[in-house]
């Protein structure tokens, strides 16, 4: 059973009791992130993300590593497309520390000038190593070959504008997107939820703009494209992608099943035959992410350059074969247990539980008891799985390659017959 509550200025409070832990974690979601900035901001989201890590009104960033380093606990954060959550996990006794820090994180930054520069520093690090990080590089490449909109844009933002944000830009965004009602206070673990709601109610009290604003969704829109870039690397990185399934309807079950059996473990499809049967790649997998009325089916493989147009015949022959043959009764019995194992698995962390409710909460106004998913995992069928694959995989896929041979592999999918 879930705890929530809204409070009188517009924040939902939401809990998961967890009795058979010592344990309890905390976030602050926000509903902004790459999806919500305008071309002008992309990038704010992650950069403030790191800022209030380095100082609030009440405690330096020294402070804040100290004082959750001596109760053992563990703080963070992250951006994604569509929102950016801070968490704190701490022994229960500690809960009262963890809210104060999150709270002090999110509502009272300081931006201080001279920890901007430094830190514009790191973003522009963290940039440049996904460049020189081929397999992420690939990735990103194939979001902008697939959207026309924000989703297509890099959560990091582009090097030249966070080079030119001042600390007013940054100000100024967080004023606008971290209100009360663009916000969710999460908890899952061993707590009180009374004394929970009384600490969310001391140090949420003040937000930074009471008339602020929720962040625009932006309406995106499929594209085909097909990208490349030439780089001297020891390996091809290739990814086709297909439009997906959005988060929102409950088609996201059987693509999971579906990812499971064609690429998502060991025993898959792709798995098995480019890499145990061929051994022509080291990491060969198939994935799913899905949005708020958008996702996207990706297929990722890296390989030695001059194998790379036969890995990217093979991937398309086994997504055709699939298409052609069905799932089996083994493939969707193993591939539907791996889903169900999975989520089991989940329930038994603290930090899992947290991100569920948050996240399920913030985008989605609602949260899915254990029981509700596992009743939709259970009600996969094989024919249901088919009717996803055969409707993602009809699409003409998008293609992004970095390393050596890059454009011809392009010319390859350009010239390829229709899986379907």
């Amino acid at each position: 059973m879930f705890d929530q509550i809204i409070l009188p200025g517009g924040l939902r409070v939401v809990g998961e009791k967890l009795s058979h832990v010592r344990s309890c974690t905390v976030g602050v979601w926000v509903k902004v992130g790459s999806r919500n900035e305008s071309l002008a901001e992309n990038g704010l989201s992650h950069f403030i993300e790191h800022m209030v890590f380095k100082g609030t009104k009440n405690r330096t960033a020294r402070d804040i590593a100290e004082e959750m380093d001596m109760v053992g606990g563990q703080l963070n954060a992250f951006t994604g497309k569509e929102c950016t959550c801070y968490y704190a996990k701490v022994i229960d006794e500690d809960l009262r520390l963890a809210v104060d820090i999150l709270a002090d994180l999110a509502l009272r930054p300081t931006f201080d000038e001279k920890e901007l520069n430094k830190e514009r520093g790191v973003v522009l690090e963290e940039i440049a190593m996904v460049e020189d990080t081929p397999e992420d590089l690939v990735h990103e490449m194939l979001a902008s070959a697939q959207f026309e909109g924000s989703l297509s844009r890099p959560i990091l933002g582009p090097g030249n504008q966070i080079r030119a944000y001042s600390r007013d830009d940054l100000l100024a965004y967080w004023r606008k997107h971290y209100v009360a009602k663009n916000m969710v206070l999460s908890i899952a673990g061993n707590y009180n939820w009374d004394q929970f709601v009384e600490l969310a109610k001391q140090y949420f009290d003040v937000f930074p703009n009471p008339d602020g604003e929720e962040a625009p969704q932006q309406e995106q829109g499929y594209i085909h494209q097909r990208v490349f870039k030439k780089k001297d690397t020891e390996q091809l990185h290739l990814c086709l992608g297909f439009p997906g399934i959005g988060a929102e309807t409950d088609d996201i079950y059987p693509l999971a099943v579906f990812n499971n059996a064609i690429g998502g473990g060991m025993s898959s499809r792709l798995f098995q035959r480019i890499r145990e049967e061929l051994g022509m790649a080291y990491s060969v997998y198939t994935y799913s992410s899905s949005y708020q009325n958008a996702g996207v089916f990706n297929v990722y493989a890296g390989t030695t350059p001059v194998n790379g147009p036969v890995v990217l015949k093979e991937i398309q022959e086994q997504l055709r074969l699939f298409l052609k043959e069905g799932i089996s009764e083994k493939e969707f019995a193993s591939a539907k247990a791996q889903l169900r194992g999975g989520f089991v698995l989940g329930l038994e962390s603290s930090s899992g539980r947290m991100q569920s409710i948050g996240r399920g909460m913030l985008l989605h106004g609602r949260m899915r008891t254990p029981e509700e998913a596992l009743a939709k995992i259970d009600a996969v069928t094989p024919e249901r799985v088919m009717e996803v694959a055969k409707r993602i995989l009809s699409v003409e896929p998008s293609a992004a390659f970095v390393g050596s041979n890059a454009e011809e592999c392009v010319k390859l999918v350009e010239g390829a017959p229709a899986l379907c």
